[in-house]
């Protein structure tokens, strides 16, 4: 063995795992690739919602002195409308066929006459039949001799005080967004790079490099500087990405409560750690038992599948009730709370003491597996040839 520290050797080890991969052109090309995709879906779902939310109104004849009180009372309807006066009623109805305008609008105030393409959505059919509603009814009043305006007046201030004793939260769609995308993150995250330790398990042994860091180097400083090193990339890209995509969606408009979305994003990354450290000592410790890429994926595929399932059946639970029992026992399950904990918490779905438990459980089983995998990978790493049993390993 050499002079160097434990220490140092697992520095020394993790640098050139992680600078060997940031530096590579599928490191930089997939980061790109997931950035502009991501960069692009923000964009569309920003198109899409604010086409979503407004309506392009044409005006014409009588109806043009509509024009404000359809814009306020679409707004309580939770629309926005851009009117377009028309002179020529033919030509606006060329443009509703065409999709240029959602709707044409003619006629008198009281007695309006709308021309759509296909249907008129319920939002704007309420605005115009009240603002139709609203046109007789000051007929009305001022017929009867009383002031429209002081009656208006009079009803806007009529109401009923409501007391929710558990207020929803207007904002639970966005939470639930942020929530998945954590989730998905997380789970793209654990499965490539605790692969990607797996496969230089493999490559290493093959090629009988193991055999020469090892005349230097104790098993377990090479698996933790392995570890270290490929979830540093991982932990990097993942910041990248989430950083970025935060960013894009506040700009965009697409959410509006980035302080959760960036609390979100830390939690994200400290539950990365948290599940890197216990999926990837147990990829490399089961790669250690092959010695050939081939072999590779057939010792892989339960690990693989038990963050497939989490990811899946957790993404269900979730968005049915994040608060159910099973889910709430799964997220603190070692196994299953790197993926679904973060995403719970971002939803606002787990209280504190929940978080605390899966941390604690987790750091337990980090421990655990880390003492187990650095005993199968000691024993089975330099065993070349047929794959190794793991019972024989763990003797």
């Amino acid at each position: 063995m050499s002079s160097l520290t434990p220490g140092r050797a697992v520095f020394l080890v993790a640098r050139r795992e992680f600078l060997g991969k940031v530096r590579t052109k599928s490191f930089l090309l997939g980061t790109l690739v997931i950035v502009a995709v991501m960069a692009g879906y923000v964009l569309l779902q920003a198109v899409l919602f604010d086409d979503a939310g407004r309506d392009r109104i044409a005006l014409s004849g009588q109806a043009t002195v509509l024009a404000e009180p359809l814009k306020q009372t679409a707004r309580s309807f939770g629309r926005e409308v851009e009117t377009v006066d028309v002179p020529d009623a033919a030509a606006a109805e060329e443009r509703v066929r065409s999709g240029d305008l959602d709707a044409l609008i003619t006629g008198a105030p009281d007695a309006l006459r709308v021309v759509v393409k296909e249907s008129l959505g319920d939002d704007l059919r309420n605005s115009i039949d009240l603002i139709v509603k609203q046109q007789v009814l000051n007929a009305q009043l001022a017929e009867a001799g009383l002031d429209p305006a002081v009656v208006a007046r009079n009803v806007e201030r009529a109401g009923v005080d409501v007391v929710a004793l558990e207020p929803e939260d207007d904002r639970k769609g966005q939470r639930l967004v942020i929530g998945l995308v954590i989730a998905a993150l997380l789970y793209y995250s654990l499965l490539v790079y605790g692969t990607m330790v797996a496969q230089g398990v493999v490559e290493e042994k093959s090629s009988r490099v193991v055999e020469i860091l090892l005349a230097t180097l104790r098993p377990w400083q090479l698996l933790l500087g392995k570890v270290i090193g490929l979830g540093a990339v991982g932990l990097l890209q993942l910041v990248l990405i989430g950083g970025i995509g935060l960013a894009l969606s506040s700009v965009s408009g697409v959410i509006d409560v980035a302080g959760v979305a960036g609390g979100a994003l830390a939690t994200g990354l400290l539950w990365y750690l948290l599940g890197f450290f216990l999926y990837a000592t147990i990829f490399a410790a089961a790669a250690s038992l092959v010695s050939r890429q081939e072999e590779l994926q057939s010792v892989l595929t339960p690990i693989s599948m038990s963050i497939v399932v989490a990811f899946v059946v957790g993404i269900n639970l979730m968005i049915t009730d994040p608060t159910g029992t099973t889910v709430t026992v799964l997220s603190l399950l070692p196994p299953f709370a790197p993926i679904l904990m973060p995403g719970r918490m971002a939803m606002g779905a787990a209280p504190t003491w929940q978080v605390l438990l899966a941390i604690v459980l987790a750091l337990a089983a980090v421990a655990a597996i880390t003492w187990l995998a650095g005993k199968v990978y000691s024993n089975a790493v330099l065993r070349t040839g047929a794959r190794v049993r793991l019972r024989d390993v763990l003797r």
